[in-house]
């Protein structure tokens, strides 16, 4: 069965750096896709970064790109999510989801490779708190 497991989560200062990991199970690297959203009490899930399966190609959304880096160890089986530069508007929990590659690619076509509907696994999250 496809499971996801976040871990890295924790308590980081401001303009701290902090990692993620997503390890992953239960199916094929190369026909799905990874990516990385985060939810803050009180708000929507929103996507921060997301990595193909096939060539590594990565997206990620205005706030994040400059800050964070998402990559893939595929001897692990896992996608990490490299935060620097961290602000207290980044806490949030943190959770990694897979999307089909065949529906992926429809949403990448539109436009909206970051689209929370289109990741049909996700994991538990993993709480990022930001402050001093």
């Amino acid at each position: 069965q496809v499971q996801l497991v976040e871990s890295g989560g924790g308590l980081v200062q401001p303009g701290g750096s902090l990692r993620l990991s997503c390890a992953a199970s239960g199916f094929s690297l190369h026909h799905y896709h990874v990516g990385w959203f985060r939810q803050a009490p009180g708000k929507e899930r929103d996507g921060v970064a997301c990595i193909t399966g096939n060539d590594d190609t990565t997206y990620y959304r205005g706030s994040a790109k400059g800050r964070f880096s998402i990559g893939r160890d595929n001897a692990k089986k896992s996608v990490y999510l490299q935060m620097n530069n961290l602000k207290p508007e980044d806490t949030a929990i943190y959770y990694c989801a897979a999307a089909h590659y065949a529906v992926w690619l429809l949403y990448k076509e539109a436009g909206a490779p970051l689209a929370t509907e289109q990741y049909d696994f996700w994991g538990q999250g993993t709480q990022v708190t930001v402050s001093s």
